[in-house]
């Protein structure tokens, strides 16, 4: 089956993250007030897609498949959506996937363009260990960030439901707005750790020489996305900043980083090289 190649399971991936976006929205209307396990198998197909499309995209090429735009942006959704089904299994948590099946689906189709994905030359270029650690705690970072966005509008919708009086707050199986408040926090500390890391390695990476790391526009892009995270955490955690605009500046941080992400890699010498 050799034309049946990643790119394939991927569209099949991205087929089964619309799916269940289509069904998210049934979940939205009617309130999430029972269990419902059909999402989360509709999620997890497409996770498994996207697991073979990876496996088949690195045995090509003989490493981690991180060597270009549409590769970076599968690796991170794959990590949002493994990570998602993941806390998906925890008690009161079987709705995260009708949060997060939208951006998969969205950024999906994002990464379906072919101008993303150039062929590679017979050896791509790979610098090993170091470049491994860097894209992966990277990728892993936006990961993190974006359940923490997810956890973050659950925690708005319940708190908007409830200062309401809406009866399906009462109702619903989402967990409680101060468990969505922790998580929230714990996710974003946990992607700002991996964010610093993925920062400080790529910073000892090889780079032609005249190339200065720190003035590279996919770099200063991310140290300003560092400097974001960064206020959002401080403000929360020493100048008591309320939670609800906390949880906003983290959904507003995470839709600018899937708005920008494309865009800094693409002008960036560094990561097109």
């Amino acid at each position: 089956m050799a034309w049946f190649t990643d790119r394939h399971c991927f569209l099949l991936a991205v087929i089964f993250y619309g799916l269940s976006t289509l069904y998210s929205v049934f979940l939205w209307r009617k309130g999430f007030r029972r269990d419902e396990w059909a999402n989360y198998f509709l999620l997890a197909a497409g996770v498994a897609l996207h697991t073979l499309a990876m496996f088949k995209r690195g045995m090509t090429l003989h490493s981690c498949p991180v060597n270009n735009l549409y590769e970076a942006t599968t690796f991170l959704l794959w990590a949002l959506g493994l990570a998602c089904l993941v806390y998906s299994l925890l008690p009161r948590f079987k709705f995260l996937a009708a949060f997060t099946a939208p951006v998969l689906f969205t950024v999906g189709i994002f990464a379906l363009m072919p101008s993303l994905d150039p062929p590679h030359g017979l050896k791509p270029e790979f610098s090993g260990a170091l470049r491994s650690l860097h894209a992966a705690t990277i990728l892993q970072s936006y990961g993190a960030f974006g359940l923490a966005a997810v956890a973050a509008a659950m925690f708005l919708m319940q708190q908007h439901d409830l200062k309401f009086h809406k009866l399906r707050a009462l109702l619903s199986l989402l967990p409680s707005i101060q468990r969505l408040e922790l998580i929230t926090l714990r996710l974003t500390l946990t992607g700002f750790a991996l964010f610093t890391i993925g920062l400080v390695t790529g910073s000892q990476l090889p780079r032609p020489v005249g190339d200065r790391y720190f003035s590279d526009p996919k770099v200063i892009w991310s140290a300003l996305m560092w400097l974001v995270y960064l206020e959002l955490l401080v403000a929360r955690l020493f100048f008591g900043r309320s939670t609800r605009r906390f949880t906003i500046g983290i959904v507003i941080a995470f839709v600018f980083l899937l708005l920008t992400f494309g865009i800094t890699n693409h002008f960036s010498s560094l990561h097109n090289q």
